[in-house]
Order: C-alpha cells, then structure tokens, then sequence
C-alpha cells in the first residue's frame, strides 16, 4: 500500500464516522510534511450549516491547529471528488495537492462534472489526483444511498 492509500483509508473511516451519524459519507484528512494535522466528515445536519463538509470542516481544523489561514505544502485527502464551495475554500487555502476517491459526476469541479482547478480567476495551483481508493469510497456511498431510498420507500407506501 502506498501512502496515497494509507492516507485515503483514514479519510475513509471518517466517512464511516459520518454514515454512522447519518449523513452523506464523506471523510478527509489534512498531511502536511508526512504528518496528519486534521481530519474531519461531513457534518451539516448535526450542525445545522450547510457549509460543513468534509473538506471545510478539515480546512477549519487544521488551520485552527496550525494557528494559519494558509495551509501551504499540504496535501488534502477526500474520499469524494469537491464541490464548487469546497474547491474555492481549499484554493483560498492554498492547499498544494487534493487526492480523492470517488469521482462526483453530478457536482464534481476537479474534471468530473467541470474543471474549475484550471480557471485563471483561481491565481492558486493545485494538483489533483483522484481514483486513490476509488471502489471502497465509491461503495460507502452507494451503499448509504441505497439504504436511504429503501427507507423512504418504506415510509412512503
């Protein structure tokens, strides 16, 4: 296992985390010098803002930790490809790397549903690689999904 997938397997049980609390399973983790400084899961219903995903709730704690509004030098890992909102938090960052699981053909900006990491209104660069775990991301997600449509279909007939 390379470090890619040591890291995205942490990301990954912090999506569990958020699946066990019901919400949508997306977990992240901030690297900075081979070092974790952050992890976090999505959390909008628990905390009533439609802003905590994953990524921004990782951003906050590490920038928190680090005393820093700037992240430069690391590297973010999330088991689903960012949004629109999570993209210019982590440009604004200056996170140098995201590294996601599973691609998002309805709302991904890293070259699922559009590539805004190359816009020039961006002056920051970042690198993405995604696929990194890409089957075990992909199925927490199909997974919860499923699970809930039964359960609205149950409470539906």
């Amino acid at each position: 296992m390379n470090k890619d997938e040591e890291w995205m397997k942490i990301a990954i049980s912090e999506a569990n985390l958020a699946k066990n609390k019901g919400e949508i399973p997306v977990g992240a983790v901030l690297i900075q010098k081979d070092k974790l400084i952050a992890k976090a899961h999505n959390q909008p219903i628990l905390n009533h803002d439609p802003t905590a995903h994953a990524e921004i709730e990782v951003l906050r704690k590490a920038g928190r930790k680090l005393k820093n509004y700037r992240l430069s030098g690391s590297t973010l890992y999330v088991t689903l490809e960012p949004c629109a909102m999570c993209l210019g938090a982590i440009m604004h960052a200056r996170i140098e790397r995201i590294v996601f699981g599973t691609p998002d053909p309805k709302t991904g900006v890293c070259g699922s549903k559009a590539n805004l990491t190359s816009e020039a209104f961006f002056t920051h660069k970042v690198q993405v690689d995604g696929g990194v775990l890409e089957e075990e991301s992909k199925v927490i997600l199909q997974t919860f999904f499923k699970s809930r449509r039964k359960a609205n279909n149950l409470r539906t007939n």
